[in-house]
């Protein structure tokens, strides 16, 4: 798959070679009982906006449980894991909203210490964004209020930063959230992709992406070169659109939709847990196996998927097959669900 493509990843410089863009937000981890959860009307597995309702939640959370504080966001998890993965500083860079306060210093220092290049838009008045992250028998809950991540503008992409950033870029990331915030900075960005021959990766992120923002995530889809899906975002997606509700599939008819760049074919990547990956492209689907984790490693399933594309495209932007890409991601999800939140050794030992 894609020979000539991987061939020219291989000769590339990795500075900023991969560019995440999406929202900012401060993880706010903990275990907490299953009372708390349906206190809130939450499930485990799932990812959703916080509503009104959900708003004492953060208080609570960090007044009655011991809680960690992470730099997230499902892109930036991503991106920090594409660099721990690649080790050369600089490798990777990101595009996001955070406000002028505490919690937004301690998110850019934390990624930047990661060793990423942080181009932030800066809101003044409005919280940089947090997610609540609700871990039960190693499973999670994420509940996120944007707040400051919500304000990201395409006027950021105008400044000589972010322009700089874009045109170092060899690959784009953006999760499905994204599309809740901006979908005219995605359209920007994918121009330079489309001219310049770049590749976008896209991630559906949670079924309410699919369900409630369909009309966007039709328009990011035309410029996608890889779609990342779990199976129930995928299941999801099936369900939607009448696909029916075998998995590859829908991998299929996701891979065969149209392309903005006729320059070469999609690549459609399912993530099943502990299950065989799906990867369909060009009429064909291949499966790769999982080599599943004992139970009593299992820490937290939070950063999971992030983790695989992560590592995933830190084979990739090194020109390497896309089952080399696919083992990369299972090393990365591996090593993260055996730590709480998505966190990971500072030597990273995959061969």
């Amino acid at each position: 798959i894609h020979h000539l493509l991987l061939q020219k990843m291989s000769s590339l410089p990795l500075n900023g070679a991969i560019l995440g863009m999406c929202n900012p937000l401060l993880d706010i981890s903990s275990e907490v009982p299953m009372e708390f959860l349906e206190k809130y009307g939450v499930t485990l597995n799932n990812a959703i906006l916080a509503e009104d309702k959900h708003i004492p939640l953060y208080e609570e959370l960090i007044a009655k449980f011991p809680v960690q504080y992470i730099a997230g966001g499902a892109t930036l998890n991503s991106i920090r894991v594409a660099q721990w993965m690649l080790g050369v500083p600089g490798s990777t860079a990101y595009f996001g909203a955070v406000g002028e306060d505490s919690f937004g210093e301690k998110l850019e220092q934390c990624a930047m210490d990661d060793g990423l290049r942080m181009v932030l838009q800066k809101t003044s008045g409005v919280a940089t964004g947090t997610c609540a992250v609700l871990i039960n028998g190693g499973e999670r809950s994420l509940v996120a209020n944007l707040a400051a991540a919500n304000t990201f503008t395409a006027a950021h992409l105008e400044t000589a930063d972010a322009k700089d950033a874009v045109a170092k870029s060899k690959i784009v990331y953006t999760s499905g959230f994204f599309l809740t915030v901006s979908v005219d900075s995605i359209l920007n960005v994918c121009k330079s992709v489309v001219e310049d021959n770049k590749i976008y990766c896209l991630n559906l992120s949670a079924p309410f992406i699919v369900q409630f923002f369909g009309d966007q995530l039709a328009t990011a889809m035309q410029f996608a070169d890889f779609v990342f899906a779990n199976e129930s975002e995928a299941a999801t997606y099936g369900e939607v659109k009448g696909l029916g509700s075998d998995l590859p599939t829908i991998a299929l008819k996701i891979a065969a939709l149209p392309k903005a760049s006729g320059c070469r074919p999609r690549v459609v990547v399912f993530t099943q847990g502990a299950d065989s990956t799906i990867v369909a492209c060009c009429g064909k689907v291949t499966t790769f196996a999982v080599d599943a984790l004992p139970k009593h490693q299992l820490v937290d399933t939070n950063g999971a998927g992030d983790a695989f594309v992560g590592g995933f495209l830190s084979q990739l932007i090194q020109g390497k097959e896309i089952s080399e890409c696919v083992r990369a991601g299972h090393f990365a999800s591996r090593e993260i669900i055996q730590r709480s939140g998505c966190t990971f050794p500072k030597e990273c030992n995959f061969v």
